[in-house]
């Protein structure tokens, strides 16, 4: 993969989470790291961007830390996956079946006590749009954070909230998106080093 142009914002999703089959939306579980292998490439691609910014969730500190270590690491706590509210916590086979939903009603669908998609969206537009501006000042903003938080970047992307929810986002992988005056445009997704 090429290196990050000055402009882009490259949305990291944290390592796989020891969830313990659970859904754990703000649930503050660690990362299973892995072998330094499984990273490396990652790390060689992001090892010089201008900024480091972090959800303050554990499992995406410690992918941080294992990309950049004892590099400064901001924290935003904006960036947090979406509230599952009364489902967080929740066996995956716990969870209540909503039933067949389209796209537009899923990223409108808010558990007990929780938010929408479209809510996260909202929550993640100002950091997000904060960030890119950073990365068209200063150069390749880095983001470690949930596949919440980068269907999120997708969708201010795209300019329309739904249809984001259709993207892959694995462990370690990356999205890539280049920030211009007046928004972001999709220059790649859920790239994996491994």
């Amino acid at each position: 993969m090429t290196p990050p142009d000055a402009s882009e914002l490259l949305l990291i999703r944290h390592a796989p989470a020891l969830h313990d089959g659970r859904l754990c939306g703000r649930m503050d579980v660690p990362a299973e790291l892995g072998e330094a292998a499984v990273w490396a490439p990652l790390q060689a691609l992001v090892s010089e961007v201008a900024h480091r910014v972090v959800s303050p969730a554990l499992r995406c500190r410690q992918t941080a830390q294992a990309l950049w270590p004892g590099a400064e690491l901001e924290q935003d706590a904006r960036l947090w996956e979406q509230d599952f509210g009364a489902h967080d916590g929740l066996r995956f086979d716990e969870i209540p079946d909503i039933g067949a939903l389209s796209s537009g009603e899923l990223a409108e669908h808010r558990p007990p006590g929780g938010e929408s998609f479209a809510d996260m969206v909202a929550r993640v537009r100002p950091a997000l749009e904060g960030l890119a501006e950073k990365a068209r000042q200063d150069g390749p903003v880095a983001v470690v954070a949930h596949a919440g938080t980068v269907r999120g970047g997708i969708a201010l992307a795209l300019g329309v909230v739904p249809p984001a929810l259709g993207f892959e986002v694995a462990p370690w992988s990356v999205t890539r998106l280049r920030a211009y005056p007046g928004g972001l445009s999709v220059i790649s997704t859920n790239w994996r080093p491994i």
